[in-house]
């Protein structure tokens, strides 16, 4: 079975964070976003992963190359965003009898995979809270019987996760016509598939759509606790590795560092002098926190620094960003509602109390900065010495 991975989409909504990278290949512990799906793929025993790529298509063949976990790869074009449909059918020529399909901006309990893969055209479930968000699924005898998008009033709690089997014969129906949203959306391809075949439900203990950057930290928290703690850097001995701390060949932890797990320092990345790093934080490759940082649940991009005296809690920051000395982060609301993030243009609740920063690639704030919680910094965008910052920029 061939498995095709969909990682074309633009991530507007995870913006500034998908300026320059697309969002499947945003950092999730040890790998991008993508190569997530891309093993559990490869672990169900996937003949042939096919990415569907678009916007920086040339991020994705970089990382993934010709094979990925023992499976070859190929690679098809999506030449515009015009739905799931349409980026399936951009992979057709990959497609040689039964096939999936796999969002590569979703996180995946790897055991449903297996079972998805096991046999017959099937879907992935997750039982949700608020099912009319999503493509509900209704089911009799363990089998599929219809599937709605955002119902107003859900016939069940279980909600379509982004995960498919497909007979062969499904390949020649992806010429669906577009739905409301001016899309061809593959739940159009899933419907006749349950018309015309038991299509079984495999239902995943964990799963995660990751869509807004909450979302992103999210699943650091989820693939940062998973690692086994493993030191291969130079660690000063004067510093103090507690947990689950994964330290990379090229990395430095310097005198006085306290790390607690889960935690993961990259090649290339430093820490220290005195610095304090906890968990759930990913200190990216060749990233920098200086001298007494604080550095708490975030994720630090590619080749960024965090100069001394600084605090940075519950934030993402992209790639090559630059925060001043004495720059601190504020991740909390005093009046204890969950923290707000701008998401295209409307305020959204992260649902999470405790929500710091967002920072697109290459940013830089001056001395003594001061960040409000649920403030937004596009890439390249700069700070004045001492400015305290409420609003995006």
């Amino acid at each position: 079975m061939n498995a095709v991975i969909l990682a074309a989409g633009e991530g507007t909504r995870i913006r500034p964070l998908s300026g320059a990278v697309p969002k499947p290949m945003l950092p999730v512990a040890d790998r991008p976003l993508a190569a997530h799906a891309a093993k559990a793929a490869a672990d169900a025993g996937a003949d042939e992963l096919v990415f569907v790529v678009g916007y920086e298509a040339d991020a994705v063949r970089e990382y993934f190359g010709e094979e990925y976990g023992g499976v070859p790869v190929s690679y098809a074009v999506q030449t515009e965003q015009a739905g799931t449909a349409d980026a399936v059918r951009a992979a057709r020529e990959h497609l040689d009898g039964d096939f999936a399909v796999l969002n590569g901006d979703n996180l995946y309990d790897p055991n449903a995979i297996a079972a998805l893969f096991a046999g017959g055209p099937g879907i992935g479930a997750i039982r949700v809270e608020n099912p009319s968000n999503y493509g509900v699924l209704s089911a009799a005898d363990g089998r599929v019987t219809d599937i709605v998008e955002k119902p107003a009033d859900p016939p069940t709690d279980l909600a379509n996760a982004g995960a498919y089997a497909f007979p062969a014969a499904a390949s020649e129906w992806l010429d669906v016509p577009e739905s409301e949203r001016g899309e061809r959306e593959i739940t159009d391809v899933l419907a006749r598939v349950i018309d015309e075949y038991d299509v079984r439900y495999v239902e995943m203990d964990r799963w995660l759509d990751v869509g807004r950057p909450w979302e992103l930290l999210e699943a650091n928290e989820w693939k940062l606790a998973e690692l086994e703690r493993d030191v291969r850097g130079e660690v000063h001995e004067s510093a103090d590795l507690r947990g689950s701390v994964v330290v990379e060949e090229g990395a430095t932890i310097d005198a006085g560092v306290v790390v607690e797990g889960p935690a993961l320092v990259r090649a290339g990345a430093s820490v220290g002098p005195n610095a304090y790093v906890r968990g759930a934080t990913l200190v990216g490759e060749d990233a920098k926190i200086g001298h007494s940082v604080e550095a708490k649940n975030s994720v630090l991009g590619r080749g960024t620094h965090v100069a001394h005296l600084s605090y940075v809690g519950d934030s993402v920051l992209g790639r090559d960003v630059n925060f001043g000395a004495g720059t601190n982060v504020a991740n909390l609301r005093h009046d204890g509602e969950a923290v707000k993030l701008s998401v295209k243009g409307e305020r959204v609740s992260t649902g999470r109390r405790k929500f710091g920063v967002v920072v697109g690639d290459g940013a830089k704030t001056a001395i003594n900065t001061s960040l409000n919680a649920g403030v937004k910094l596009s890439a390249g965008a700069t700070t004045t010495p001492g400015e305290v910052v409420t609003r995006d920029r």
